[in-house]
């Protein structure tokens, strides 16, 4: 059990590893719901606003006013693009996060199965140990049954 140790706190370890990276994978995918939530939310609101403009002019249409439209209009856009840049890098980082943890699953099984064939080894060693003292103990019982005899 001593030449286990070390790989029981390997696997602690690893687990702990695993558990972050489970933790960092569901932090990452609330931020890409998130983002994807504002950048519909900016696309409803602009397609809004636009219909309402376009409504707008048709009954006045004053120069200033066409003018401020489009530039706000601009700058809606532009944080429309900006927000789906943000949700394509947050789905990206859960692409990461997921590796990240199944890197993590691997490890952890990895150092499961090292371990469970370290117990393995041991086990055996030991029966083969028993066995020998048992066939040892059985041959010294023959031989004083036979020198007792004689």
């Amino acid at each position: 059990m001593k030449d286990v140790q070390p790989l029981l706190a390997l696997l602690g370890q690893a687990r702990t590893e695993r558990d972050n990276a489970q933790a960092a994978l569901a932090a990452a995918q609330a931020g890409e719901r998130a983002a994807a939530a504002q950048s519909a939310q900016l696309l409803d609101y602009r397609r809004e606003y636009e219909q309402r403009w376009n409504t707008q002019f048709r009954v006045q249409g004053a120069m200033e006013l066409v003018h401020c439209y489009q530039g706000f209009t601009q700058r809606l856009s532009q944080a429309v693009d900006h927000q789906a840049q943000v949700a394509r890098h947050a789905g990206e980082q859960v692409l990461r996060s997921e590796a990240t943890l199944r890197d993590a699953e691997l490890r952890v099984a990895s150092v499961q199965k090292l371990i469970e064939r370290r117990l393995d080894e041991q086990r055996r060693i030991g029966e083969r140990r028993d066995q020998k003292q048992s066939d040892e103990f059985a041959a010294r019982a023959a031989w004083n049954r036979l020198t007792s005899s004689t």
